[in-house]
This record gives C-alpha cells, structure tokens and sequence, in this order.
C-alpha cells in the first residue's frame, strides 16, 4: 500500500473539508427555520396554508435531490426576472444554488419529523399548562417546543447525517467540497479506491463527531426521565 500517496491524498481533502462543513451548517440552519414555518402553515388552521405546506412537503420529499439541485443551479438562470434582478449575482454561485437545493429539500423532511414531535406532546401537558395561565408564545416557548423537540430529536438526528452525505451531491455543480476534490484528484492519478477510501473516512468521522453530539444533546434534554427512573424502587 502505498501510505505516502494516501498521506497526501488526506490531506488534499481535508483542505476541502471546511467547505463541506459550510454546507452542511448554511443548509441545516437554513433548512431548520424553513421547516419551522413549513409546520406552523402545515398545522395552521387555514386550509390555503395547510395545502400550501403539503404541497411543499410532497414536492421535495418526492423528487430527487440531484434533480432539485440541477434545476436550481441551470433552471432559475431561464427566467428573465431573476437574471436581471438583484438575486442573480448570488443565484449565479454555484455555493449559493448548492446551499439554497439542500435546505429546501431538508425543510421538506424535517418539517414532517418536526410535525411529529409536535403531534407526541401529551395533551394532559398543555392543559396542565393552560390550568396555571399559561397560553400563547409561553406556552410554546416552555412547554410543546421543548417536548416536541425531544421527541423528534432521534429522527433528526437521522437527517442530519443524511445532509452530511447529501453535501456530495454539490460537486455536480462545480463546488469543490470533499467529493468533488476526490473526484479531481482520480481524474489526474487514476487511483479510485485510494481516493475514495480516504473520503469515506472523512465523511465516517464528521458523521461519527456529529451523532455524538446530538446524543449530548439528546442526554441532556432527558435528565428529568433519568431522575424518574433512578426514584424507581
């Protein structure tokens, strides 16, 4: 095995790690308050909005990610009123248009799984709430956003790391991320498994550092049923 070539090989990629990891974070923040507004249109009370956020929820849970991504990157180009205003010299980055595919494709997914947390709240929880006056954003803020939260944590988490391998896919047009410098680098040596095996590594630890996290995370927002079952006899 030839351990030099590998050497350099990391470290090329690892050079482009921070640009995955700027997609992956631009398009996870984006995706996430995206989703929040899915939901809150998606449980509205209003069947405009409510059919409007299945609509979205459909739409990019049932195309592919590439498609949607090819689309924003050669399609949005075509129209006359986007190439001559003042988005098209962000719409025209290929970062931009890899950034703005991922998130809303996630905003798709996350607010079906925040929509679950949200239908697991005990209702006996709220009416609790609403008994000592709570109501309104309070209500939200200290009672159903944090068990909702709670509850759609695990099947997040599982979305997250779908965004981590999902990032590969901006190489397609033209963003130099992990996969793409890979792909740049085979083309020049023409040793494929060398090349890719180092990649997969690089995406294994970020994935491995990030369900980490979200199990940190996880523990901390489950120390009242840690307390309960410690009380059991």
């Amino acid at each position: 095995m030839d351990f030099a070539f590998i050497f350099q090989t990391m470290k090329t990629l690892l050079a482009a790690v921070p640009m995955t990891l700027g997609l992956f974070f631009l398009s996870v923040s984006f995706g996430g308050l995206l989703a929040l507004l899915i939901v809150w249109m998606r449980v509205a009370k209003n069947p405009i909005l409510s059919n409007f956020a299945k609509g979205y929820i459909f739409v990019f849970r049932g195309s592919p990610l590439l498609i949607q991504m090819f689309l924003v990157f050669y399609g949005l180009g075509q129209f006359g009123f986007i190439r001559y205003s003042f988005l098209w010299p962000f719409l025209r980055e290929p970062f931009v248009c890899a950034v703005l595919s991922l998130a809303l494709c996630t905003a798709g997914y996350s607010a079906e799984i925040f929509r679950g947390g949200l239908r697991a709240v005990p209702a006996r929880e709220i009416e609790a709430a609403r008994s000592i006056g709570m109501s309104g954003f309070l209500l939200v803020r200290r009672i159903i956003g944090p068990i909702a939260f709670r509850h759609a944590l695990p099947a997040y988490s599982t979305e997250i790391v779908m965004m981590v391998k999902s990032t590969a896919l901006a190489s397609l047009v033209t963003v130099w991320e992990v996969t793409g410098v890979a792909q740049r680098l085979i083309s020049q040596t023409y040793r494929t498994m060398e090349v890719f095996l180092c990649a997969a590594v690089i995406y294994l630890v970020l994935n491995f550092l990030i369900l980490q996290a979200m199990a940190l995370l996880e523990y901390r927002l489950s120390h009242h049923r840690r307390a309960a079952v410690s009380r059991l006899p």
